[in-house]
């Protein structure tokens, strides 16, 4: 049997959280959480992990002198892509206006999401 100790983020109270699995990866047993959300985010994070991953890019042409746009995933990620997220934001420059929530890309690094604006920059 394996173990993974995890805390978990699905609400406040940071549960301790240990599963148990099989020399197959399968869950044996899930101990620790005190509600329904630790039980699946456990699960989900040692079968199928994900991330929401937050950046930012230059921009040009602004008018008050702003050289940077921050942005964010519009969903979670597979956690293994989120390098290759990162080498895709390299580089990138966007032209003004952004507003929040703008798309500033599609399908970033093959993942089929979107990264969008998280900030206003005129």
């Amino acid at each position: 049997m394996n173990t993974v100790n995890l805390t978990c983020i699905g609400c406040p109270l940071g549960c301790q959280i240990e599963v148990m699995m099989d020399d197959e990866r399968n869950i044996r047993l899930i101990t620790g959480n005190t509600c329904p959300r630790g039980e699946k985010y456990a699960r989900k994070e040692v079968t199928a992990p994900t991330r929401i991953v937050t950046s930012s890019v230059r921009v040009y042409g602004s008018r008050t002198g702003e050289r940077m746009v921050s942005l964010k995933t519009a969903s979670d990620i597979p956690k293994e892509k989120m390098m290759d997220v990162i080498r895709t934001l390299r580089g990138v420059s966007v032209p003004c206006p952004v507003h929040i929530g703008d798309v500033l890309m599609r399908d970033i690094a093959g993942t089929g999401v979107d990264m969008v604006a998280t900030k206003n920059v005129e």
